[in-house]
């Protein structure tokens, strides 16, 4: 019975429970919490230093009213981060691959920087939909055109982050399938094999930390719109 490539990508069960709620908790457990004291630890001193870079480079776009965000847009960065990266591991199952995960976190969030703008100032975000200047016969159909764009905005979000994350996966499956099938006849054509697999594989770690940082990116952006 020949098995699917996608199969990685089915929810693992033990017992019949899904271990996706699992996998979602387990990244927090991986960070170090900073102590009391007055001189943390080397680890705990990076983290802060990386997650304090992130939140200046964030939000300094934003306006002062959006930075009640920083702590969600910087959770939401580790939490991608850790997912995707984790993912790479044998044996282990990455979350992020499934568009029913992505889509679950991009609607909401969306649509809060939606209603945020309307709360704030209905008139400049309805303003959004119209461009000042158009003739009057486009304004049905640019208003048409605008109200699409921005209901496909989380679509986007969890179609890009799925799309790129399952291709990098699919194709480092292939290619070790490859290697391990060719070296009982060619052990130099394996190798060759292996060595693109280990750059596919830092290829896609790249990746995975890109496209974790481009969904934070993006609903920053969505975010500054409506502030």
């Amino acid at each position: 019975m020949a098995v699917s490539l996608f199969d990685q990508f089915a929810s693992p069960t033990f017992l019949g429970i899904p271990l996706l709620a699992l996998s979602l908790t387990l990244p927090w457990l991986l960070f170090p919490s900073p102590s009391e004291r007055w001189i943390n630890n080397r680890l705990v001193t990076l983290q802060a230093w990386f997650i304090n870079r992130f939140t200046q480079h964030i939000l300094t776009p934003v306006n002062v009213a959006g930075h009640k965000w920083a702590l969600m847009l910087t959770s939401l960065m580790i939490f991608f981060l850790t997912l995707n990266l984790l993912g790479l591991l044998p044996y282990t199952f990455t979350p992020t691959t499934q568009l029913s995960l992505n889509l679950g976190l991009a609607f909401p969030l969306w649509l809060a920087t939606v209603l945020t703008g309307l709360r704030n100032d209905p008139t400049a975000a309805l303003a959004h939909l119209l461009p000042e200047g158009t003739p009057g016969p486009l304004i049905p159909v640019l208003i048409i055109i605008e109200t699409i764009s921005l209901i496909i905005r989380p679509l986007a979000l969890g179609v890009r982050l799925t799309a790129n994350l399952t291709a990098g996966h699919l194709l480092m499956q292939l290619t070790s399938t490859a290697a391990l099938k060719l070296l009982s006849l060619s052990l130099t054509v394996s190798l060759t094999t292996m060595v693109l697999l280990a750059m596919l594989t830092l290829l896609e770690i790249a990746v995975a930390m890109i496209q974790a940082y481009v969904f934070v990116l993006l609903l920053s952006l969505y975010l500054q719109e409506n502030v």
